[in-house]
């Protein structure tokens, strides 16, 4: 498609694929800005009632407006083809960062507070992103995170699964408003999900810990050879504690050990609670333990006193 325009928008390069269709980046010659376009799957595009229901999901999506979360301008439909219009973010993302190891405490946390502050700002609006992985998250030059396909997952319903390679980070995606079906990519997958229970903010909030987890260590929280190895390991093994660095500070710990409860009613009830103590840690470090590298969880003070609050 490089080359071609679709209505006042010139294809100039691909950015890449996946289960919820080809992405590429445009001119627009109205606003003489460029533009990411992701094109819609044939499912999607040749199917009136699912394309009308993504068209909704959009315009829900359209309305979230966050400096963390890369936005959705429109949904456009030219010589047949159906596409979705969404800001450009330049940068590498955080998957890509990642190969190259992990990322130093002083460095992730900050990064960590730019997530959890995007995903607020999302579930405020009643927006779940079901979805959450390093591949989703860029990180921008100047060290402005974003957050990309909020919300698509839902919007996508219906469609086939698009890669059953754990190791190309597959998203698995059917019938996401009811249950009994699984959806997200499988190493993120909170518990409930890994079952095929309907899923709320809850499922994100597991997700970020993993994500946490991952830069902190370098590797996946959970690991097996095959999806159905790596959904295991999630329903039933503990992370290893220890991989975490030593300099990770014990209010850190403490955040990963609530946002990774396998029960999501005891889990992390909010992603504020994160996001206001990876903006002020000194609430969380006067009452979390010291040592936490293999002892049972517990909640320190600032995640007791918040819900009650």
């Amino acid at each position: 498609m490089i080359g071609q325009t679709l209505s006042h928008f010139k294809i100039t390069a691909k950015l890449g694929e996946g289960g919820m269709g080809e992405v590429y980046k445009a001119t627009d010659a109205k606003l003489g800005r460029e533009v990411a376009i992701k094109v819609l799957p044939d499912a999607v595009a040749a199917d009136p009632e699912r394309l009308a229901r993504f068209e909704r999901e959009a315009k829900v999506l359209a309305s979230l407006n966050h400096p963390n979360v890369a936005a959705i301008y429109q949904v456009e439909e030219a010589d047949g083809v159906h596409f979705l219009v969404m800001e450009l973010v330049e940068g590498n993302d955080l998957a890509e960062r990642l190969t190259r190891g992990p990322i130093p405490v002083d460095e992730s946390l900050p990064i960590a507070l730019q997530i959890a502050t995007g995903l607020e700002a999302a579930h405020e609006r009643g927006i779940v992103h079901r979805d959450l992985k390093p591949a989703n998250i860029k990180i921008a030059s100047g060290g402005e995170v974003k957050i990309l396909d909020f919300g698509l997952a839902k919007a996508w319903e219906d469609s086939p699964v698009a890669d059953a390679s754990i190791s190309l980070s597959p998203t698995l995606t059917a019938q996401m408003t009811q249950a009994g079906v699984i959806l997200g990519t499988a190493a993120y997958m909170a518990p409930e999900q890994a079952r095929g229970l309907e899923v709320d903010k809850r499922a994100d909030i597991w997700a970020f810990g993993v994500v946490v987890w991952e830069m902190l260590t370098g590797q996946r929280a959970f690991r097996g050879e095959t999806v159905s190895d790596t959904l295991a390991a999630i329903l039933k093994e503990e992370p290893d504690w220890n991989q975490l660095p030593e300099r990770t500070p014990a209010y850190a710990r403490q955040l990963l050990r609530r946002c990774l409860d396998r029960d999501p009613g005891t889990r992390l009830r909010d992603i504020g609670e994160a996001r206001v103590l990876l903006g002020d840690p000194d609430l969380g470090e006067s009452s979390a333990p010291s040592d936490v590298g293999d002892a049972p969880p517990q909640q320190s003070g600032w995640l007791r006193a918040l819900p009650l609050a």
